[in-house]
């Protein structure tokens, strides 16, 4: 074949149109007549005619769908080849909230900020490395009682501890102080608000308490055992509570009056708890007040309201035979009560009284549940503190705990924030984690280290 060199646009445009076998020929041959200049000519175009940048050159929707495939390492991998590649994955809004999702992240789709997600992504791996690591809490302990510590209860910062000797004591867990410190009865349970202290007594008895001034302004008698579990409610002026008598009461809040005396348990009552119901069934509807109350083999559910005699609505148990006792802990968000076991962590779906999932961990056996949430659940035995990843029933980070003081009622121990169960945001992450009476009276607290 004979070739002639393209002196004009007609020719190009033979040469374009050839088959590419023959223009493959024909480069041969012009590479062969190349010299050394011609040849480090040709090398220099090669490499930017070939390395196309197809991030730069595609629509900004197309590289956003093709970004959404790559995992969130090798995305920040890319960030690093060019500042153009930077520019467009730092924008990827979607591809940030997916990621920080996967890490069990809580998004807010109003905010469409993608540099925003980018940063709380990188604080994420951040936080769950340190878990990973066992590196995501510190300790620190409160001193002040003289006696035994057996009832413990936490709100918004705040821990409301009682004592063998007499007293109970209110702490601001970020500074270790003393807020409120007064004298009651020996408390076996407590709860607090801003103005009053309720408590559940050795002696039998209910009382309620002025922070303040430390009066006793309301005193609750009937029971014939222990009272080891108090809830109330402002709002219906009513007050509950769990005794070693096997009853459960609901008293008027104000008045101090029984309102009804609650029968069916065989074992000590151990747990009440007062919640509104967040889904319909056919015994109930959203926005209704549920009592649950549970001893050492049974759950049973309650309807109260303005209405105050009432029926057992169900019992939920995980044995026929009464051969699995239940963890003297409870959760009832108003959706799903969940509760453990020896056999492991129980759900039941509050709409339909079934039980959703048993979750079991073979590798630790009788772990005992703290809290419970949508990404996170909170477990402990004698050793560790858990966090257990919901989504794949694992357990995602430990931590070692001292010789507590055990209590079969598990009021001695507790859980302190629980936003973070429902999944981290960056700033849920702080705070009190769990609380444990000691044997020499001290109060031993975990909490989330700040971030670095």
């Amino acid at each position: 074949m004979k070739y002639k060199r393209c002196t004009n646009v007609r020719d190009c445009a033979i040469v374009v149109g050839l088959p590419w076998k023959q223009k493959n020929e024909t480069l041969d041959h012009l590479i062969s007549l190349s010299g050394a200049v011609q040849l480090r000519h040709l090398s220099n175009n090669l490499e930017t005619l070939l390395k196309r940048d197809f991030l730069k050159l595609l629509p900004l929707e197309l590289s956003f769908y093709l970004l959404k495939w790559l995992d969130p390492q090798t995305l920040l991998t890319c960030c690093l080849v060019s500042k153009q590649w930077n520019k467009v994955i730092s924008a990827c809004t979607e591809v940030w909230q997916t990621a920080c999702k996967n890490l069990g992240w809580q998004i807010d789709d109003s905010v469409q900020d993608a540099l925003h997600w980018k940063k709380v992504y990188l604080k994420a791996i951040l936080r769950m490395k340190q878990l990973e690591d066992h590196e995501a809490f510190e300790t620190s302990s409160l001193i002040g009682h003289s006696a035994r510590v057996y009832a413990l209860y936490y709100k918004d910062g705040l821990l409301c501890t009682g004592s063998d000797d007499l007293s109970a004591k209110l702490w601001d867990v970020s500074t270790g102080q003393c807020v409120y410190g007064i004298q009651t009865h020996t408390c076996a349970a407590v709860k607090f608000d801003e103005q009053k202290l309720v408590t559940g007594s050795f002696d039998n008895t209910v009382a309620c308490w002025e922070w303040s001034s430390g009066a006793r302004t309301q005193h609750f008698r009937g029971h014939t055992g222990a009272v080891f579990s108090v809830d109330y409610n402002d709002e219906l002026d009513i007050l509950v509570s769990g005794s070693a008598d096997f009853t459960v009461k609901v008293w008027a809040l104000s008045a101090g009056t029984c309102l009804n005396t609650l029968t069916g348990h065989t074992e000590w009552v151990t747990k009440v708890v007062l919640q509104k119901c967040k889904v319909k069934s056919l015994l109930h509807s959203p926005g209704d007040y549920i009592l649950l109350s549970a001893d050492k083999y049974e759950i049973k559910i309650w309807p109260i309201g303005r209405e105050i005699n009432c029926k057992c609505l169900k019992t939920l148990s995980v044995s026929e035979d009464r051969s699995i006792c239940l963890q003297p802990r409870l959760h009832f968000d108003g959706k799903y009560i969940v509760c453990s076991s020896a056999l492991g962590l129980y759900q039941w779906d509050f709409a339909s009284y079934d039980i959703l999932r048993v979750i079991k961990t073979p590798e630790i056996a009788n772990l005992a549940l703290l809290g419970f949430g949508d990404v996170f659940a909170l477990l402990f035995d004698n050793r560790y503190l858990y966090i257990m990843d919901l989504r794949t029933e694992s357990l995602i980070s430990r931590w070692p705990l001292p010789e507590y003081r055990k209590s079969k009622r598990g009021s001695s121990f507790l859980a302190g924030e629980a936003s973070w169960l429902n999944g981290l945001d960056g700033h849920n992450d702080t705070g009190l984690v769990f609380a444990t009476s000691m044997p020499d009276h001290s109060i031993h607290l975990v909490l989330w280290k700040e971030h670095g």
